[in-house]
């Protein structure tokens, strides 16, 4: 299990949910202390006895028992793509990143290196993961676009692409992706150029 987390980008999805959304700054820190919360829960055998005492959040006991098997804590993804805090954040705390597959993406990830380097951090102890996708066409029109982009995210040194297919509702999509997607790009592996450039 991961724990997936970023600051919240879709107001009509957060007021859908009955979910407070707040402006941006507060948003980031409100990011911040959370994470901040979820690495004292998951230190030691039981979390913390000591209080958190944040900015939005104060816990007297930050306890987790039981305790995650993974350890030291859950790989932590941060989404988002924000250049000054979201990327310092992914730096910081993260074991992956989740972008979007934009023709920024290769200043994203220059952006993420220049905060590893930053921080003493390994900028590829980092998994990068990308949204992606999956829009074959209607009759597989589209099967080499899909396969380009996957080459061109994997020679950008993403390792994942998180994946949405449309038209979920049709069989016959999703047999294309099975019969020629798949194949096709299942040796690929983030260049090493890409990886470390």
């Amino acid at each position: 299990a991961w724990l997936g987390i970023g600051a919240a980008w879709n107001e009509a999805e957060s007021r859908g949910l009955g979910i407070p959304f707040p402006p941006i700054a507060e948003r980031f820190e409100r990011l911040e202390e959370t994470l901040r919360i979820c690495l004292t829960m998951w230190e030691g055998k039981r979390g913390s006895e000591k209080p958190f005492k944040g900015t939005h959040y104060q816990l007297e006991r930050p306890l987790n028992v039981p305790q995650s098997v993974s350890r030291p804590h859950p790989p932590i993804l941060i989404g988002g793509g924000g250049e000054r805090k979201t990327l310092r954040m992914v730096a910081q705390y993260a074991d992956a990143c989740n972008l979007f597959p934009s023709p920024e993406l290769p200043h994203k990830l220059d952006v993420l290196r220049d905060h590893c380097k930053a921080l003493g951090r390994n900028y590829d102890e980092i998994e990068k993961t990308a949204m992606f996708s999956f829009d074959v066409g209607e009759n597989g029109e589209k099967v080499g676009q899909v396969i380009g982009g996957l080459r061109w995210l994997a020679g950008m040194g993403i390792q994942t692409v998180i994946g949405s297919v449309p038209r979920i509702d049709r069989i016959k999509p999703l047999e294309i992706i099975g019969e020629k997607v798949i194949p096709s790009v299942a040796s690929l592996e983030a260049s090493a150029a890409g990886a470390t450039r």
